[in-house]
């Protein structure tokens, strides 16, 4: 069986966005851009509804590596995170979240929306299909880069969008988040957010008007995970792990559920 590979334009992008971490000056520069830019407008447009909980369990770390875990509702689910964790936790690392590749690694549009709106936290590619053997290069390269230290990640273990009725029951995690967390070995702090849409300029129209929903943002304290790293690295232990990080994140979505009454609008 052929192994699959990456377009020449993904190759490219990925090249790029890599170099990017291996400059150090380009490295902070972004850094400092996803800080004082990036954040700053994120915040402006949910700061209204924006209701967090739990921050105590971040600023510890705030200048160490964390994975950071979430479940997964709006297309902004990390951006808004990740902005909370600069804004009100004094978070001083680049950031990096993994996303899918189709548009934002195979398209120039993509690389462009990647560089411009996310000042390239978006990487590495995660491939489906028939290519997600490409995602074992992905996972070691983000543990390298974290490795390095001054970086730190966030995943949404469900690996899409969860777009049933119910924002608590979480889809299937997949265990490339155990292979993940096992090999980067460094402090797992889960969140459960909750609110957000998937229309930037409807979100930002409410959070003016102060209507809708609120959105919650529920941190918790770092996940025990001692007795699973010390395991051998092999699926089953990676699949254990998954479903810890998945308990997690659902004991937040139990916090998060008080905090928004019912038909709240």
């Amino acid at each position: 069986m052929e192994r699959p590979r990456l377009t020449r334009l993904e190759a490219a992008h990925r090249r790029l966005v890599r170099a990017t971490l291996d400059d150090r000056r380009m490295d902070r520069a972004l850094t400092w851009l996803q800080r004082e830019v990036g954040a700053r407008w994120i915040v402006a447009g949910v700061h209204n509804q924006l209701r967090v909980e739990g921050l105590e369990h971040v600023t510890p770390y705030r200048n160490r590596s964390i994975l950071l875990v979430s479940n997964h509702r709006s297309f902004f689910d990390m951006f808004v995170i990740n902005a909370v964790l600069y804004r009100r936790a004094g978070f001083d690392q680049r950031f990096l979240f993994p996303v899918r590749s189709n548009f934002f690694y195979d398209t120039s549009v993509g690389f462009l929306v990647n560089g411009v709106i996310s000042f390239f936290s978006m990487y590495p590619p995660v491939f489906r299909d028939k290519r997600r053997l490409l995602n074992l290069e992905s996972w070691r390269e983000l543990s390298e880069v974290m490795a390095e230290g001054g970086r730190s990640a966030g995943i949404h273990p469900e690996g899409t969008r969860n777009r049933g009725d119910d924002p608590y029951r979480l889809l299937p995690v997949h265990s490339g988040i155990g292979r993940l967390v096992h090999t980067t070995a460094v402090p797992v702090i889960p969140a459960f957010i909750n609110g957000l849409g998937n229309d930037a300029v409807d979100q930002v129209w409410r959070n003016l008007r102060r209507r809708g929903p609120p959105v919650n943002l529920v941190f918790g304290p770092p996940l025990d995970l001692s007795q699973l790293l010390a395991q051998p690295s092999n699926g089953r232990t990676f699949r254990a792990i998954a479903s810890r990080v998945a308990e997690g994140i659902a004991q937040l979505g139990e916090v998060e559920r008080s905090l928004s009454p019912p038909g709240a609008d």
